[in-house]
């Protein structure tokens, strides 16, 4: 995300220069290939989030259990975009209350998605914040040290 604000800042910047802020149909001068650093490091974060995700909600679960699992892996990534619209929502609110306007407006060039990359930012450094604090609580097993009589586990 910090890559993305500081893309949308570079963006803001030349449209500001070439005096395009008030034509919200006018073409910004810059190629394309800005937006490939971070669509790349999208794509590996996810890459290694769902996977490893996924992992974790395959082997840790009882052999029986496995396809629930699955099923809540699945149903956290609907949860999470379910939660994205809610603060998307919320930050349109919040910040159409300001005499800026809401981030979020039809004329890109006035808009501030660059606020709402920095928010998104945060919001991850705190999410690895917590993840680190829940992890380090964590019992992690392995699914070949486990032994089941009867549907318990033994070890």
């Amino acid at each position: 995300m910090v890559v993305a604000a500081l893309t949308e800042l570079k963006r803001l910047k030349v449209a500001k220069d070439n005096g395009l802020v008030d034509m919200p149909t006018a073409t910004i001068p810059m190629t394309i290939f800005w937006l490939l650093p971070q669509y790349i490091l999208y794509g590996i974060s996810e890459v290694f989030a769902m996977v490893g995700m996924q992992e974790y909600f395959y082997d840790q679960m009882p052999n029986r259990m496995r396809s629930l699992g699955i099923a809540v892996f699945l149903s956290v990534l609907g949860i999470g975009s379910f939660l994205s619209g809610i603060v998307i929502s919320i930050v349109d609110e919040i910040s159409s209350r300001s005499k800026e306007g809401s981030w979020f407006q039809d004329n890109l060039n006035t808009a501030h998605l660059d606020y709402f990359y920095w928010l998104l930012a945060a919001l991850s450094a705190l999410n690895l914040c917590t993840y680190i604090y829940f992890s380090s609580c964590c019992n992690v097993t392995k699914s070949e040290e486990r032994i089941f009589v009867y549907g318990e586990v033994v070890n």
